[in-house]
């Protein structure tokens, strides 16, 4: 889903804005990150590449729905066609 440098970064960058000793300020990094690893996880998010699988996808479906609304039309115009030819009999 996000690479951890992301977590890392985020971490590093909240745990900076308290002034506190070294030791106290990384054991708060290693809090803040695995609590974001967590809380991210819970969201249930796409990575960028998950998204665009999907946004892919969904234009290929996108394609074929058109495409097969055009064979209804052109199949919907022969069968009127039959129809009248039919009727005109």
């Amino acid at each position: 889903m996000f690479n951890n440098s992301f977590f890392e970064d985020l971490s590093s960058r909240l745990s900076a804005i308290i002034p506190l000793g070294e030791e106290v300020r990384d054991d708060l990094r290693t809090k803040i990150e695995q609590l974001l690893k967590s809380s991210f996880a819970n969201l249930d998010l796409l990575s960028r590449e998950e998204f665009d699988a999907q946004r892919q996808a969904l234009g290929r479906a996108e394609k074929r729905i058109e495409e097969l609304e055009q064979t209804l039309t052109e199949l919907g115009r022969k069968f009127e066609q039959l129809e009248g030819q039919s009727t005109s009999e």
